[in-house]
């Protein structure tokens, strides 16, 4: 019996769109945003769903099974996000002083 390997057809890496980073097709969500979502915030699929209703469940739940398959991938990802973000909220407050 041969094993054979199934792409998923919701996500996908397009360069140029989205930093080449793992998206659900069709959108501009990245993985990692509905990882964070659900991990971070601790919103359950449908939670998300609601708040893109653009995407469907089926999308949602191949972004969880991206993340579990390419975990290191997108744990790097949402830590560069959040330095990102602290590093420009200092430079903004800094801006403010």
């Amino acid at each position: 019996m041969t094993t054979e390997k199934i792409q998923t057809c919701y996500i996908v890496k397009t360069p140029n769109v989205c930093g080449g980073e793992p998206r659900i097709k069709d959108s501009r969500i990245k993985v990692e945003h509905i990882v964070y979502e659900y991990v971070h915030q601790q919103m359950s699929p449908r939670d998300i769903w609601e708040a893109h209703p653009h995407i469907t469940l089926a999308q949602i739940h191949a972004a969880l099974s991206y993340y579990y398959d390419h975990r290191r991938e997108i744990d790097r990802a949402i830590i560069h996000g959040e330095d990102f973000a602290e590093k420009m909220e200092k430079e903004q407050k800094a801006r403010s002083s």
